[in-house]
């Protein structure tokens, strides 16, 4: 097996994201690993190695270990969703890379999609394989995994790193339609290897809770680069998928599932999927977090301070928000009165900027409600607009004095944030179809 440099980027936070580059060829392809991955293992397995050397024929491949797992660093807390994204992005501009391919295996793909939805001028295209939205059971995802399977997955995590784990694992696919593509006995302990390469147990189960968490079905529809969906025969999770992708093509494995064979065929479509360099995207949307704030009782404080004095709080109150906008890599959108209208790439970074808004604003003798919406926004004028926007502003409408509310989308994409929530249930949003569940964010 060729030798494979490892490389480090470090992020803005001071983490350490390990990275390896092979390959040449006119484009960059970015893989994520799959669960929970270090990149010294990705070509263990000969289906892998097939793989990843046929990708390396036409392309340049580029692999990372996300952060607390495998050769990145460890020390620090487990990523979520967003943060992912934050990193791939370093690596994808320590390479110089500008416009990849980013492929995904299950829930690998996640941070792929939210990628591709919120920088889509970074994305050539996806490829997601076998695709995994969202790991939990709902009534309208009959595919999820029950809590008791949670329970149970959690509870076998205490065998991490053996090769009774390694079974465990291997079995488990099985009977959720993925049988083993070599010996049972060759993949028991592969995964056993590879995980405890990769993260130690209490790690591993904190990935679960997050991948458990995480539901990123909402962001589907905004996805505009073109998708391409590998898939099992039958596989209805995956024809749900692509059904939510706007320019989704499927393609099924030969004879309906993997074989030893898989990884070089996976590589071909990959080959064939870009053989023609797709038209330039027309930004008219995009997926975007909002975030609206406004002071509470501002006539009153108007009328308590007269015009020169409440002309002077609301300076004070604008230089604060606007100096939590610049910690949280906010965008100041609009600035109406006493309220503020920003757009973020990630939900968690603009739920904590309006908690340290909330904060801060009570030393000038006020006090601030907030709302968080993440949706698929309209670009009008190089503007953020449309019903997404409006949404966000009936959401924080809805807040009350000092509290942040947040819509279900932004709850389900900041699993892992440690942010918790308070169900503040279900409200009719004046304007706005449908009810709409709220969650109060308490720390």
């Amino acid at each position: 097996m060729e030798f494979l440099d490892t490389h480090y980027v470090e992020t803005p936070d001071g983490a350490y994201i390990a990275y390896q580059v092979f390959g040449d060829g006119p484009i960059d392809v970015l893989c994520q690993l799959d669960w929970p991955g270090n990149i010294d293992f990705a070509r263990e397995l000969p289906i892998d190695a097939a793989f990843y050397d046929e990708l390396a024929t036409f392309a340049r491949v580029i692999l990372h270990d996300r952060r607390g797992v495998g050769l990145s660093s460890r020390n620090v807390a487990v990523p979520n969703l967003e943060t992912r994204v934050a990193d791939t992005l370093s690596v994808l501009d320590a390479v110089r890379s500008n416009h990849p391919v980013l492929v995904g295996l299950n829930e690998s793909g996640s941070p792929n999609l939210l990628l591709a939805a919120t920088r889509p001028e970074r994305v050539h295209s996806l490829v997601w394989v076998d695709p995994i939205p969202r790991f939990a059971w709902a009534p309208d995802y009959p595919w999820g995994r029950t809590p008791d399977d949670l329970e149970r997955e959690l509870s076998q995590i205490d065998l991490w790193g053996t090769e009774a784990y390694g079974r465990i694992f291997v079995q488990d696919e099985a009977e959720h339609g993925n049988p083993p593509i070599f010996s049972t006995q060759l993949e028991s302990r592969y995964f056993a290897r590879a995980g405890r390469n990769a993260c130690t147990p209490d790690v591993a189960r904190a990935l679960s809770k997050v991948w458990y968490d995480t539901d990123v079905r909402g962001v589907l529809p905004s996805v505009q680069v073109p998708s391409l969906i590998i898939m099992a025969h039958g596989d209805e999770r995956a024809i749900h998928v692509a059904s939510l992708l706007p320019a989704a093509e499927v393609r099924e494995v030969p004879g309906g599932s993997w074989t030893a064979d898989g990884g070089r065929w996976l590589a071909e479509e990959i080959r064939r999927s870009v053989g023609i360099e797709p038209p330039p995207l027309e930004l008219d949307t995009i997926l975007s977090t909002v975030l609206f704030t406004d002071i509470v009782d501002s006539t009153q404080h108007q009328v308590r301070l007269g015009d020169h004095g409440w002309k002077d709080l609301v300076e004070r109150h604008h230089a604060v928000v606007r100096d939590a906008l610049t910690r949280w890599k906010g965008v100041e959108n609009d600035t109406a009165g006493d309220g503020f209208y920003a757009t973020f790439d990630g939900p968690a970074r603009a739920i904590r900027c309006a908690q340290e808004a909330v904060e801060r604003v009570r030393d000038l003798g006020i006090e601030i409600r907030a709302g968080v919406h993440t949706g698929e926004c309209e670009v009008i004028d190089g503007k953020i607009g449309g019903l997404s926007v409006t949404i966000g502003a009936r959401v924080a409408a809805e807040a009350s004095r000092s509290e942040v509310l947040v819509s279900q989308t932004v709850k389900d994409l900041t699993a892992g944030s440690g942010l918790t929530y308070e169900n503040a249930g279900e409200h009719d949003l004046k304007g706005v179809p449908d009810r709409w569940h709220l969650y109060r964010v308490v720390s």
